[in-house]
């Protein structure tokens, strides 16, 4: 597998930001670690061995991104709005300086620009769904699993511009029918996943608002329940990939 690491200057977090590709074909995916994770989270947990066969056969390049949530979302005894411009920060240098560079790479290997996968588990699964759906221009499918959709538990009833549009089940649910996003997401492959087990439970009540919100709207996605012994961990997050993927890479 050929694998390789980046190091980039992000203009809007002032810092060096790092990520590590893995693969040399096929269609882009944007693995998003978990809560205060790091770029080789998919490797060091291993999220690397059950993607591999997709990516030595060409089918898709996994680009792992660096987050900030100890600044941000994690970061729950700051205050607020500065915590929530830091991830805008984040989202920022992810829409406007990490996505140019994917497709640049994607489009040298592939000979064509294509949309990019988004693909993230608890923490990760939900910056992988906000980031497909505040752009589904870029983002052609999205792969989340055991996340949060909202922004409850991390700033409870605090509520501003930069909160609400990053908290996916509250600005889908206000978006008029007639937006142009509602026929894009439509047109992408939504795939939202979630087990019942232990520790599930917050992200579970997430998922089935997001589900109902999405169906209110008359937007098209597969969510899936696993089973009461489903948990919130790794080797239950392994199945999940293995079980999908093709799919979605289909």
């Amino acid at each position: 597998m050929e694998i390789r690491y980046e190091k980039h200057y992000s203009s809007h977090l002032n810092r060096e930001m790092e990520f590590k590709i893995y693969g040399h074909a096929g269609k882009p995916v944007l693995f998003i670690p978990c809560q205060s994770g790091r770029f080789f989270d998919f490797e060091n947990f291993k999220m690397v061995d059950h993607w591999a066969k997709w990516i030595e056969e060409g089918r898709c390049t996994v680009y792992s991104a660096d987050c900030i949530d100890d600044e941000a979302w994690a970061a729950q005894w700051a205050d607020n709005r500065w915590r929530i411009e830091n991830h805008e920060r984040w989202y920022n240098y992810i829409i406007e300086e990490l996505v140019p560079t994917i497709r640049h790479l994607s489009g040298l290997r592939n000979g064509y620009d294509q949309g990019i996968m988004t693909f993230g588990c608890s923490m990760g699964a939900m910056h992988a769904a906000n980031l497909f759906f505040r752009r589904p221009d870029l983002f052609d499918t999205v792969f989340a699993i055991s996340g949060l959709y909202d922004s409850n538990m991390f700033f409870g009833d605090y509520m501003d511009e930069l909160v609400y549009r990053n908290s996916p089940v509250h600005y889908l649910a206000n978006m008029p029918w007639d937006h142009p996003y509602i026929e894009m997401y439509n047109q992408r492959k939504i795939m939202i996943v979630v087990g019942q087990g232990d520790w599930e439970g917050p992200l579970l009540e997430s998922t089935g608002w997001l589900d109902t919100v999405m169906a209110q709207k008359g937007i098209k996605a597969r969510f899936e329940y696993w089973g009461l012994d489903v948990a919130h961990d790794w080797p239950w997050w392994f199945k999940m990939v293995e079980t999908y993927v093709p799919e979605l890479l289909g």
